[in-house]
């Protein structure tokens, strides 16, 4: 069964921010001849890799929800130049949204057991991917969905 991680997503103010950070990288990766993915750098290195790398992903914690998630393709650990190891997460490219859901604050990485994973919003078979993402946080505190 797939181990995920889950993380905060710094910076973005919304899935689509996200999907424009990621879409700039996966530019940059294909203009350098490689396929399109995106990376996210953290500094301590998850200890259940082969567990992350079948099948999971890195889901995203936007402004308090569980919003989005991307496939990770790769766990590269590297020594930067300060001499301080570090983790490089490879992504895929898509953006996925997912089902929203509250979630506090915390630094660096938590991992996420597959049962306890929010379904992709596309499953559900409704067009929800258009609502604005506030009416989905509404919806999905008050259970709806």
């Amino acid at each position: 069964m797939a181990l995920h991680l889950l993380k905060l997503c710094v910076g973005a103010d919304s899935i689509d921010d996200l999907r424009d950070w990621v879409a700039e990288r996966c530019l940059v990766a294909v203009a350098a001849g490689l396929e399109p993915h995106s990376t996210h750098v953290t500094r301590m290195v998850p200890k259940r890799v082969e567990e992350l790398l079948d099948g999971g992903s890195l889901y995203w914690i936007i402004k308090g929800q569980l919003s989005a998630r991307q496939k990770l393709l790769d766990i590269k650990t590297f020594t930067g130049g300060d001499g301080i190891t570090r983790c490089e997460l490879i992504l895929g490219p898509e953006v996925i949204e997912v089902a929203p859901a509250p979630r506090r604050p915390f630094q660096g990485w938590r991992y996420l057991d597959a049962d306890a994973a929010p379904r992709d919003l596309a499953a559900s078979g409704a067009n929800i991917e258009d609502m604005p993402d506030d009416l989905k946080r509404e919806l999905a505190e008050l259970g709806l969905l």
